[in-house]
């Protein structure tokens, strides 16, 4: 049971959805944050590379709704879906990703860490392999939202499903209509 009283059965409105339906008026402008990171385009990052790195950020905080919408997010808009993000959640080093994506998650564990902890060298790694300023900028600002995205949600005890199902249906939702929704 969340920390707060939220007015309804929160199962309905897990994770952030509830929290965001509790207090619309902050809702509008994290859904839009998430809107401009998420799914933007054009941007050098695909849409599903965005989202794993969302659901990579919160399985390392072990913030359970979010690692499992992410990835499910991820997941419906990656050619290998949630094979390919199970891999890259358990086992960074060998998934079949490119070395830009892998670089830029690297430096998405730093920022969850500290943003301190970004280096140069994590910087020269992720450039060497072709990543771009703005990939730079926002897998930086990605990294340190859902951070935020995360503790906002744990930090309330929302109730995350254990069931696969709900975050599946939110993923057809996210895909097809976005956060402002």
């Amino acid at each position: 049971m969340a920390h707060i009283a939220l007015g309804f059965d929160e199962r309905q409105f897990p994770g952030i959805t509830g929290l965001l339906r509790f207090r619309p008026e902050t809702a509008e402008p994290l859904n839009a944050l998430a809107e401009v990171l998420l799914r933007s385009e054009p941007h050098p990052l695909s849409r599903g590379e965005r989202e794993l790195i969302a659901a990579y950020v919160s399985g390392l905080n072990a913030c359970t709704y979010c690692s499992c919408a992410h990835s499910a997010f991820a997941a419906a808009q990656l050619d290998d879906g949630m094979p390919l993000v199970d891999q890259v959640r358990a086992d960074l080093d060998n998934a079949p990703i490119s070395g830009k994506l892998r670089a830029l998650l690297r430096i998405a564990a730093a920022v969850q860490q500290d943003g301190r902890m970004v280096t140069a060298d994590l910087v020269d790694a992720a450039r060497a392999e072709g990543a771009s300023d703005v990939e730079l900028h926002d897998t930086v600002l990605i990294a340190a939202a859902f951070c935020m995205f995360n503790r906002y949600v744990d930090g309330l005890d929302t109730f995350a499903p254990t069931d696969p199902d709900p975050y599946a249906m939110a993923a057809r939702r996210i895909v097809k209509q976005g956060y402002r929704s």
